[in-house]
């Protein structure tokens, strides 16, 4: 179900979606202070295109915290309101529901980038 769920979602959306990701990540590498933000947008961008089967893992951090600050009133608010906008027009019929549900974990993402760890749903999460 993965495989077919990521094949209709990077047709019917994840392709600009996961544009926006890199588009992002361009912007903040354009300046020395900003590559790192920049790739972990393209790691991002990996999820954007292809999100079924995979979750994201959490950390606290404090410069995780103070970088995600800096991202969330920079690009991250424009992010998590197209996503959510996505998701809301998804979750309109029962067939998008799950296409819906992967829009908000991808809007959740994108309000706090930094200390997340993508991993597939299947494996086990150790710190």
């Amino acid at each position: 179900m993965g495989c077919l769920g990521n094949i209709i979602w990077f047709i019917f959306g994840g392709f600009f979606g996961g544009l926006t990701w890199l588009l992002a990540g361009l912007l903040w590498c354009v300046t020395i202070i900003g590559i790192p933000i920049g790739l972990q947008c393209f790691k991002l961008a990996g999820l954007s295109f292809w999100p079924f089967g995979k979750r994201v893992v959490y950390s606290t951090s404090t410069t995780s915290f103070l970088v995600n600050i800096l991202w969330l009133v920079l690009s991250g608010f424009w992010l998590a309101v197209g996503h959510c906008i996505s998701g809301i027009i998804l979750c309109v019929t029962i067939i998008g529901i799950p296409f819906g549900m992967q829009s908000f974990k991808l809007a959740k993402l994108a309000l706090m980038p930094f200390g997340a760890q993508v991993v597939l749903t299947n494996s086990t999460y150790m710190e």
